[in-house]
């Protein structure tokens, strides 16, 4: 049983195929309907199923019942995966809007938070629980014009660390994971001048990702990087 936020398209769409295909029932999490049903479509494809949940990160107290409504409805989580990013608009540090700033803030950092808190108690629970937090070397190299994505990565970063070392003497792994430069829509907004056909797709990152959620994975509190 997997749950996978940012399901609609990109490495979050391809990782819940991924999954799928390793024989995961999934939990598919997206703004868009139309979206989680076209990955419906993929996962079915490959022999897989999937219970499809719209959901805003941006209304935190909907994530909040998550884990106690994946445990009342399947009685397991086993696997934590969270893609769902915002860039924000790339500007000045003093020019970042409240707006903006809240938005980037709530879908990677604060949804962190409560995904952490509402999925912590039943990722205990299973044999061989697993989560992985999607990343992004901005986190780690302070740029220009990308402080908003920069810091709140750079924070969600040190809270996953932190529950590492908290499950640390538990059957759960936490690990985070940075795809580096990735085909997605969001890739496209922040380079549009960039040929997105000089981009490995979602697809190539997503079997290196699964493979951090599979019950033999080692690594804990770990930045695992698609260029190892």
């Amino acid at each position: 049983m997997a749950l996978v936020t940012g399901a609609s398209r990109g490495i979050g769409a391809a990782t819940a195929v991924a999954l799928a295909g390793l024989g995961a029932h999934l939990v598919i999490t997206a703004r868009t309907q139309g979206g989680l049903e076209e990955t419906d479509d993929a996962i079915r494809s490959v022999g897989g199923t999937a219970t499809l949940l719209p959901l805003d990160l941006r209304e935190g107290e909907k994530i909040d019942v998550l884990g106690p409504s994946i445990y009342q409805r399947f009685g397991r989580l086993d696997v934590l995966v969270h893609c769902a990013g915002a860039l924000g608009q790339l500007t000045p540090a003093g020019h970042i809007s409240p707006r903006d700033w809240a938005d980037v803030v709530a879908v990677n950092l604060s949804a962190a938070w409560r995904l952490i808190r509402c999925c912590d108690p039943i990722l205990r629970q299973a044999p061989a629980g697993r989560a992985v937090f999607v990343t992004d070397a901005v986190a780690r190299t302070p740029t220009a014009y990308w402080g908003a994505l920069g810091a709140t990565k750079a924070g969600m970063e040190n809270l996953v660390r932190t529950w590492a070392a908290e499950t640390a003497t538990t059957n759960v792994r936490v690990n985070l994971f940075d795809p580096g430069a990735v085909r997605s829509k969001m890739r496209g907004a922040a380079f549009p001048g960039e040929n997105p056909a000089s981009l490995p797709g979602p697809e190539m990152i997503a079997s290196a990702l699964a493979t951090i959620c599979l019950p033999d994975e080692t690594r804990h509190g770990a930045l695992v990087s698609i260029t190892e």
